[in-house]
């Protein structure tokens, strides 16, 4: 394991100052493809999430509570109307945006933020119509029974059956004496878990939990902390998250329907600034061990799984965001979809990244996050070749 590691350290040394000496022409490298950074929108404030219409527009989210329209390149000055009022402090925010799989045909967007209750927030779920450039017919269809300060997740993604999964963070609880009392760990609360649902809200029959007492029928898996990365497998269906560790032991797992993946009773992380231990152990039987971890923590946020045909060698592969590291992580899987291969880091020193989209175009999109709510854009790769 630990030999593992270093060659994948000195892969990623190696090929970050490859694609320091290829950007001095405008141009990166990387282990199969060359390519440029370009820019596709700028001006944009905390871009939180992406979503591409068939008429060519792009909706974007700004954590502070708005949606905004990209027209032909032009991010348009107005924000949308029709999005309910936000808790935007502290991680608190407009989060997801995404499209029905049949926009097309029926114009549901479906929108994540942190709603404000008695004094405090929770994560929810909306459903409404697009009509005329602004959201109409707006319904809850998922509020989360969670509280706290932070930590609210609120990635979202379809499968193919057309399922919808939305993840829910640990609300930052802090630890007990005793681990296994943590709410994480408690399926009564959607506290750090995923969740299945219908397309309107409704618990499908063959949730795990269903029927289960003292457990919530909506949820799919628990025991996560922060999942900032949701993303379904175009091959296998498997759904994989990622999740922010404390200090060290950012996670990438292969979500398993009822399973418990862990937090806080196992991980890598450690205390902030003490560096004192957090968990019992990094592994112990009835608790899933992570596919992948980042120590130090990338401070991992969005996640796609590359199906495009510009990149085709990075076809299958998965990219995950990196808020603290700065960078863009490219990983492979094994043969058989289940495992992670091999990692490579690119882009890095872009900035902090917050989400990654594949566009209509497929190209990859990136949204970019600036501190203190300096204005950052959004960015596209395209092949150099």
């Amino acid at each position: 394991m630990l030999r593992n590691l270093l060659v994948l350290t000195t892969t990623c040394l190696l090929v970050t100052l490859t694609s320091s000496v290829w950007a001095q022409s405008g141009v990166f490298g990387s282990q199969h493809h060359q390519y440029r950074v370009v820019t596709v929108v700028e001006g944009l404030e905390i871009p939180w999430s992406m979503t591409f219409l068939p008429d060519g527009d792009m909706l974007v989210t700004e954590r502070p509570g708005r949606l905004r329209i990209v027209r032909n390149g032009t991010l348009l000055p107005e924000a949308v109307a029709g999005v309910p009022a936000v808790h935007a402090e502290g991680q608190g925010g407009l989060f997801e945006v995404m499209t029905h799989p049949n926009f097309a045909s029926n114009h549901l967007l479906y929108l994540t933020y942190a709603k404000p209750n008695d004094g405090g927030s929770t994560t929810r779920l909306i459903r409404a119509q697009w009509e005329n450039d602004q959201l109409t017919n707006v319904e809850e269809i998922f509020e989360a029974a969670s509280q706290g300060r932070g930590h609210y997740g609120g990635k979202l993604a379809f499968n193919e059956e057309g399922f919808l999964f939305l993840t829910v963070g640990d609300r930052q609880a802090p630890p007990t004496g005793n681990l296994e009392e943590h709410p994480a760990q408690d399926p009564s609360n959607h506290h750090g878990t995923t969740i299945r649902l219908h397309d309107d809200g409704r618990v499908p029959e063959d949730n795990p939990f269903v029927n289960k007492a003292n457990a919530r029928p909506e949820i799919w898996s628990y025991g996560h902390r922060n999942p900032q990365g949701l993303a379904i497998h175009p091959e296998t269906g498997d759904i994989w998250t990622h999740e922010h560790g404390p200090q060290g032991g950012d996670e990438l797992n292969r979500v398993q329907p009822g399973q418990n993946y862990g937090w806080p009773v196992i991980g890598y992380g450690v205390n902030y600034g003490s560096g004192l231990a957090i968990h019992n152990s990094t592994l112990l039987e009835g608790l899933q061990h992570s596919n992948h971890v980042w120590v130090p923590s990338i401070a991992a946020s969005g996640m796609l799984i590359y199906t495009g045909q510009h990149f085709p060698d990075w076809q299958g592969n998965i990219f995950v965001g990196g808020l603290a590291g700065q960078q863009l992580a490219r990983l492979t899987l094994t043969a058989d979809n289940q495992e992670v291969e091999q990692e490579e880091t690119l882009l890095q020193g872009l900035g902090r990244i917050r989400d990654i989209r594949q566009g209509p175009d497929d190209y990859i999109y990136i949204a970019t996050e600036g501190r203190d709510g300096a204005l950052t854009p959004i960015v596209r790769l395209e092949p150099a070749e």
